[in-house]
């Protein structure tokens, strides 16, 4: 068994704001495990808002090196407990030796990775096409650009409900929001109810991930179902949230993968909270990973490769009406160079 990791740059189609950060450019780690009959891709991306470097990554994915070439695992579920202590304080780079590691698993079991987890792909919801902060001018043209019959708006300026409601006159589409953390209790509150009129599925995120306080206000009032993000980050948050969202939004670098976030999905459906799983600017090797579990979810965020200007890898291929997936068994994603 042999792991390498190598960083690449995955330049954007256009500048991506949300409300706490601008990017032009997504550093990404890409995972690869061989055991010369099979191969296993991976992958996370940086993140500064949670402190998630280039480097800091790679370092943890070298520090689990002997762990993953020994072979001592026969499962990713058992390679994702063996490595719980090297990846605690980095649960992107246990994502991408997880997403790796199921790769490589079911290529030798034959199967897609849909298969072996029992999942039919008709089943997949509509991915939103997300749009990032802009002058509003910018945010109609990137509708434009591409035409999608669902968006996620992403909010937290001083004019949020003026940006939806110019957006709205442009769309007959469905709009999600996603606040990512900017508003007060009381604003998402007055805002769901404009929201609403105006063809919202829900709000994501809207106050601040430790603001419990003040999202039971938004959870008892709101008129739209709110969605959890950044206060959903691991497996003990799910329990956290039941009670003041209506659902959680998984993402499978800040959980550790895919094995956490199916323990995370399932658990939330106990639950009856909706579940979602979304990403982050990822190349088709992370979208096509998440396209795998997507039949199990009642929402779907994975358009970050179609906010590429140009992609590393080629995987699934996502319409309004279709789900493509790569031949062959296992995730199935390939790089491109």
């Amino acid at each position: 068994m042999k792991l390498e990791f190598f960083v690449r740059d995955l330049p954007l189609k256009h500048t991506f704001t949300i409300a706490h950060q601008s990017r032009d450019v997504q550093d990404t780690i890409i995972v690869r495990i061989t055991d010369g009959a099979f191969v296993g891709l991976g992958e996370t991306t940086t993140n500064p808002f949670y402190g998630m470097t280039a480097e800091n990554i790679c370092e943890r994915l070298e520090a689990a090196r002997a762990l993953v070439e020994e072979g001592n695992w026969n499962s990713p579920e058992h390679l994702w407990e063996l490595g719980k202590d090297i990846f605690k304080d980095n649960p992107f780079a246990q994502c991408a030796l997880d997403m790796a590691a199921w790769d490589i698993f079911t290529k030798k079991q034959g199967k897609k990775l849909y298969e072996y987890l029992g999942l039919n792909p008709a089943n997949i919801p509509l991915t939103n096409f997300t749009i990032g902060i802009d002058t509003v001018e910018k945010m109609v043209s990137k509708m434009k650009e591409v035409d999608w019959p669902l968006y996620k708006i992403k909010l937290g300026t001083d004019q949020d409900l003026e940006i939806t409601r110019e957006l709205r006159k442009h769309t007959n589409a469905a709009f999600r929001i996603d606040a990512n953390c900017a508003w007060t209790a009381d604003q998402a509150i007055q805002y769901s109810e404009e929201l609403a009129k105006l063809g919202v599925e829900f709000m994501e995120q809207p106050l601040g991930k430790d603001d419990l306080e003040g999202m039971a206000e938004v959870f008892k009032h709101s008129k739209l179902p709110v969605m959890a993000d950044e206060s959903c980050i691991v497996e003990a948050d799910v329990k956290k949230c039941h009670g003041l969202f209506h659902g959680i939004n998984v993402k499978l670098v800040k959980a550790g993968g895919i094995t956490p976030g199916l323990r995370m999905i399932h658990e939330a459906k106990s639950l009856g909270m909706k579940t979602m799983v979304g990403c982050m600017t990822e190349s088709s090797v992370g979208i096509t990973a998440i396209a795998h579990i997507a039949p199990l979810l009642d929402y779907v965020d994975m358009d970050g490769a179609m906010l590429l200007a140009e992609d590393i890898a080629k995987g699934v291929q996502i319409t309004p009406t279709s789900i493509a997936f790569p031949e062959g068994a296992g995730i199935g994603a390939e790089l491109l160079t």
